[in-house]
């Protein structure tokens, strides 16, 4: 059988209805993904996770590129799955990215996925789109840039968004953007793609300017390596600037890195 029946002794939420699973109480695990959930919420779940290859798992911090696969695009699996899932079935959900997924099911499905490394449980299972977004930021913040996170705000973009003329603007960070390093502009190309896309959904109700909102401390980093708490509050709006102005490019120079459409990406 490929789930496995145990007692929980710690209190975790089921991966399926992500209500929590009480000390002693009965619970199955599958052997292949390690997805926790209650017996009555068994039939929910997908089919049995098909076995995969043994991959080490990723380390809990890094920087990007040691998510990245060996090969291009340099974009992390984790990184494509979560995309691919929120545009399978999120792309009619108000506040996309904006609306919180349960913090305790997103710590759960980030911790899940870091320890499963190339060889990523099904996300289908987890009833809540929402958390899937968390776990993306949750992802994405924690990665330990020299700045902190994918792009540093100086010299540029920070400088190129207050250029003036919207050409040298764009001139400017088209250059800052190839000058990234590789997984990281990868990876930046395919979520500007993927954000450019929740934009134009009617229902989502995220447009640039929210989505910079919600990614702009999340995707840019700081003006110095240890920001005072005055300097964060001073940054924040460049970031959404920044953000913002990338979201402004054409669909166009973002597929020039990435070399392929969305769904050649997603790991078979």
């Amino acid at each position: 059988d490929s789930v496995l029946p145990l007692q929980v002794i710690r209190s975790e939420p089921c991966g399926i209805c992500g209500s929590r699973i009480r000390f002693g109480k009965a619970a199955v695990k599958c052997r292949q993904c390690q997805l926790l959930l209650h017996p009555k919420c068994r039939e929910q779940c997908p089919s049995p996770c098909a076995p995969r290859p043994h991959h080490h798992a990723w380390p809990r911090e890094g920087v990007l590129a040691d998510f990245a696969p060996p090969t291009p695009p340099l974009v992390p699996t984790l990184v494509v799955q979560c995309v691919t899932e929120v545009e399978t079935r999120g792309l009619t959900e108000t506040g996309l990215y904006r609306v919180p997924g349960a913090e305790q099911l997103v710590r759960e499905w980030k911790r899940r996925l870091l320890r499963a490394g190339g060889a990523l449980p099904a996300l289908g299972s987890v009833a809540d789109i929402h958390v899937v977004c968390g776990v993306l930021k949750d992802f994405l913040r924690g990665l330990k840039e020299p700045l902190g996170l994918l792009i540093p705000l100086t010299p540029l973009p920070g400088a190129a968004t207050d250029i003036p003329d919207d050409a040298a603007c764009s001139t400017a960070l088209r250059h800052m953007v190839s000058k990234l390093p590789p997984a990281n502009r990868d990876t930046l190309a395919f979520l500007m793609l993927h954000l450019l896309r929740v934009s134009c959904s009617p229902h989502c109700k995220m447009d640039v300017l929210n989505l910079s909102r919600v990614f702009g401390p999340t995707l840019v980093g700081h003006g110095s390596a240890n920001p005072t708490p005055l300097a964060i509050m001073e940054d924040t709006p460049r970031q959404c600037k920044v953000v913002a102005r990338l979201l402004s490019l054409p669909s166009e120079f973002w597929r020039g890195f990435v070399g392929m459409e969305q769904e050649n990406l997603v790991p078979t």
